[in-house]
């Protein structure tokens, strides 16, 4: 059962960094950095987009419009970073 605890925090650790990398992926476009007109920069960002889509949407159907600030990434890092402190509270209850 330690297997399946360590596989669901090393799911969660990429989960985690992905929603990182998005996020400042994301500062970076907003900051003029990056370009989206690069395709290489184009491509990264729609992969991250589409993979967090159906973690962020129904987060984002919930939480009330904020006017244009997008609250969703900083909700699922609080959700993802809570799982991950259950799962190792209870980690020993599976001995």
């Amino acid at each position: 059962m330690l297997s399946v605890i360590q596989i669901l925090l090393l799911i969660l650790d990429v989960v985690w960094f992905i929603m990182i990398a998005h996020i400042i992926m994301s500062w970076l476009i907003n900051f003029q950095v990056l370009n989206l007109r690069q395709p290489l920069v184009a491509q990264i960002w729609d992969g991250l987009n589409r993979l967090l889509e159906p973690l962020y949407g129904p987060i984002r159907r919930i939480l009330p419009p904020m006017g244009g600030l997008d609250l969703a990434p900083l909700v699922a890092l609080i959700a993802v970073y809570a799982l991950r402190i259950i799962l190792m509270n209870n980690a020993p209850a599976f001995y």
